[in-house]
């Protein structure tokens, strides 16, 4: 047997124990999430700090105003982000799922509030653990630096969608955001909802009754068609991504 063809037959097994030996290493999100950028080799460092952590739907992972001494990664399911305002009001700032990074603080206390919005599992990173792995790997720390980037214009973009659009622009604009990060799960055209309707009305600036008349609007339309009570499938992408002033036009994507 040529060492090439036992090394073939070797490799293949060397990532077999990795993944045993290292849970990080058979995460079905970890090349999504900022974990992809180290090798798997190195794994094991990663693992050897992180906490899972488990939640149930309406269960809290920090409040607004907490100490932010950890950093986190979901892995599964749905989070929704939100800060409340002066006179009570919640608005909720967005929703993140798996292979989402979230606790990201420039101050010592988290800017919002986070909670799970159907059954979450998440990867706990202590803080200052965290940061010195990232003086090992620097290709994690850019990573890391471009999720803050997201962050920063995902802000943006939602000052453009409560300032400028109208209640069905931006109903279509969220559907455009779901739809682009079911992509990344290899689902082209359907869409899932976890959140109520309250929750994307709190995102959105917009009431409940007229979300549900936006939805209907784009159901009666044939641009979306309901699955289930949480999943529609996009029947017309393009129209959507029309309705929502997409600067692109919608096509597949694979990639972040």
């Amino acid at each position: 047997m040529s060492n090439v063809v036992a090394k073939q037959l070797v490799q293949p097994l060397q990532r077999g124990v990795v993944a045993e030996n290292n849970p990080c290493a058979a995460c079905q999100v970890r090349d999504l999430s900022i974990c992809g950028a180290i090798e798997p080799e190195h794994l094991g460092k990663l693992d050897a700090i992180v906490v899972h952590k488990k939640l149930v739907p309406g269960e809290i992972l920090f409040f607004e105003g907490d100490r932010s001494d950890s950093l986190y990664i979901i892995t599964e399911g749905c989070v929704r982000l939100s800060k409340m305002l002066a006179d009570g009001r919640r608005q909720i700032t967005g929703f993140l799922f798996p292979s989402d990074f979230l606790g990201l603080a420039l101050r010592e206390r988290y800017a919002y509030s986070a909670e799970a919005v159907d059954p979450v599992l998440l990867c706990r990173y202590p803080k200052n653990r965290l940061e010195a792995l990232l003086d090992q790997f620097p290709a994690m720390e850019r990573r890391l630096l471009a999720v803050a980037s997201n962050e920063l214009a995902a802000a943006q973009d939602q000052m453009l969608l409560l300032g400028r659009k109208t209640a069905l622009e931006r109903v279509a604009s969220f559907l455009m955001i779901l739809m682009r990060r079911m992509q990344l799960k290899g689902r082209q055209d359907t869409v899932s909802l976890p959140m109520t309707r309250t929750d994307i009305g709190d995102y959105l600036g917009l009431t409940i009754e007229t979300v549900s008349r936006s939805l209907s609007k784009l159901k009666r339309d044939r641009i979306v068609r309901f699955l289930t009570a949480q999943d529609m499938q996009i029947v017309d992408p393009k129209r959507l991504a029309q309705l929502a002033g997409a600067d692109d036009e919608w096509k597949p994507t694979t990639t972040l």
